[in-house]
């Protein structure tokens, strides 16, 4: 079992930045494909960026790119998400996830492992 618990979020003003922490227990993650989703009120969880155990392998939404960095420190069993450029749009509880496929993934049903979730609200 992993345990998983985000934190970071918070109430920013577009344009601003917010990095996103995930803390695992129990494993260690250094043997897993990390990722991190969000989900709006009335809106699906959506795929926001996923990283290989080495943390060379990187995958992320189009709607992100160039904005988020997925990176991971395995000897504090740590993730994170640094966010700049935030946008109203960017509005979501995220969560991070923890998987064991070969290949990154995108779709959260393939994740085994889930956080409670972190509030990130960006005002306009």
């Amino acid at each position: 079992q992993v345990q998983l618990v985000e934190s970071g979020g918070g109430l920013v003003q577009a344009g601003g930045s917010l990095r996103l922490s995930c803390a695992a227990s129990g494993r260690e993650l250094s043997v897993y494909n990390m990722g991190w989703f969000r989900q709006a009120p009335g809106k699906e969880r959506a795929f926001v960026a996923a990283q290989k155990p080495s943390g060379i392998g990187t995958r992320y939404a189009d709607s992100v790119k160039g904005r988020f960095t997925i990176s991971r420190d395995n000897a504090k069993n740590t993730v994170y998400l640094q966010m700049n450029s935030l946008n109203p749009e960017d509005t979501a509880v995220y969560y991070c996830a923890a998987d064991r496929n070969i290949a990154i993934v995108t779709p959260p049903s393939e994740y085994e492992y889930w956080g409670q979730g972190t509030q990130v609200t960006v005002s306009s």
